[in-house]
Parts: C-alpha cells; sequence; structure tokens
C-alpha cells in the first residue's frame, strides 16, 4: 500500500482521486469531508473511532453499554438525549460517541420500564431517573462505561494522536497545493517512512504493565 509519488505530484491539478482512494484516501478536494487516513476516518467531532455511526471499544475491545451508561449519566443531573451524546464523546476523549439510533430508543425503554421519565422543556424532552430507576443507576455510575477509557489511558493518549494527525494533514495539504514538484516528492517518501515505522510498532512485543 505504498503512497505512490504521482499522488502529490498530481494532486495539485485534481488527477489524483483514483490513486488516492486506494491508499484510503477518499475523492474530493484535499482535506474535506470524509478526508481521514484509511481505517480512522475523519478527524472531525466524533472523532476516528467514535464517529457518528457510534463506534468505538473500551479496554478489551468491548462496546460500551449504552443503557449503563445513560443510566450513570443521569445519577448527575436530569439532561436530555442530545446533551447525553455530548457528554459520553467528551468523556471519552471523542474515542465513542454514541449514535441517536441508539441512545433514542434506549431512553424511550427506559421509561416504559419505569426507571426514568421525561418532561419537555422548551422543544426538548428532558429525562431524569424515577425512585424504581436510582439503584440500577448507581450501581451502573460505580463502574460508568467512560472508565474503561480513562483506566487504560486511552483518552489522552487519543487527544495526542488526533492533533499529530491533523497537524500532518494540514502540513500535507500546504504540500499539495504550493509545493513543487521535488517537494511532492520528498513529502511522499516521507509518508512511506512514516507507514514503515508504525508498522514497526504493531510488530514490537507489547510492553507488560
Amino acid at each position: 500500500m505504498r503512497f505512490q509519488r504521482e499522488n502529490l505530484h498530481r494532486g495539485h491539478h485534481g488527477g489524483h482521486d483514483a490513486r488516492m482512494r486506494g491508499h484510503g484516501f477518499p475523492g474530493g478536494d484535499f482535506g474535506g469531508p470524509g478526508w481521514g487516513f484509511g481505517g480512522f476516518g475523519g478527524f472531525g467531532p466524533g472523532g476516528p473511532g467514535g464517529g457518528p455511526g457510534g463506534r468505538g471499544r473500551g479496554r478489551g475491545g468491548r462496546r460500551p453499554n449504552v443503557r449503563a451508561a445513560l443510566l450513570a449519566l443521569l445519577t448527575e443531573r436530569p439532561m436530555h438525549g442530545y446533551e447525553m451524546i455530548q457528554e459520553l464523546e467528551q468523556r471519552t476523549g471523542g474515542m465513542w460517541r454514541p449514535s441517536p439510533g441508539s441512545v433514542y430508543p434506549t431512553l424511550q425503554l427506559l421509561e416504559d420500564e419505569g426507571l426514568i421519565i421525561s418532561t419537555t422543556d422548551g422543544g426538548r424532552k428532558n429525562f431524569a431517573l424515577t425512585e424504581a430507576g436510582q439503584a440500577e443507576a448507581t450501581q451502573a455510575a460505580e463502574q460508568a462505561p467512560w472508565s474503561a477509557f480513562e483506566a487504560a489511558g486511552a483518552v489522552n493518549s487519543w487527544h495526542d494522536i488526533r492533533e499529530a494527525a491533523m497537524g500532518t494533514m494540514n502540513a500535507l495539504r500546504q504540500v499539495l497545493r504550493n509545493g513543487t514538484d521535488d517537494q511532492r516528492t520528498r513529502a511522499a517518501e516521507v509518508l512511506d517512512e512514516a507507514r514503515r515505522k508504525l508498522y514497526a510498532i504493531l510488530a514490537e512485543e507489547p510492553e507488560t504493565r
């Protein structure tokens, strides 16, 4: 999956789309919607591994429990659905953003079970725990789903990686738009070397803690 030098040579003239897609880059303007590194996805709201689809996993690769997360949040204060989504994204450093398609049906189920109650204020439906929901919510809060990300140190490390990746993409965009052919060639060599080093990191024996 070598980042061919022609990609950078031709990127300035719009002839690179098909080749770039072959390396995990979508078509369209560089830096526009959808731009990212292969399986990482984009680096905007929701972030890699935690975009609108609600992806993202905690320690051990297990998908976080939406029901437990919502109940745990409601032990703190009443919230509306979108507020809960934002809270979970923030507490996991953007690594997990559950989708509305998973949050709102879960809230409806919890309300049907009598564990939460909803009130409408200013066009928004706010949710709060009922007395019947306190026990399960308290138990969920003791092992809140976002704690798996914090305990693994994933939040800080992901922030660092995302910031570094965004900086690299910005620099690459400048090379594509303003660089000479020679500069684009050298940029491709830098990317090739970075890719090899990243795979070398994966090949190393994990450190035991």
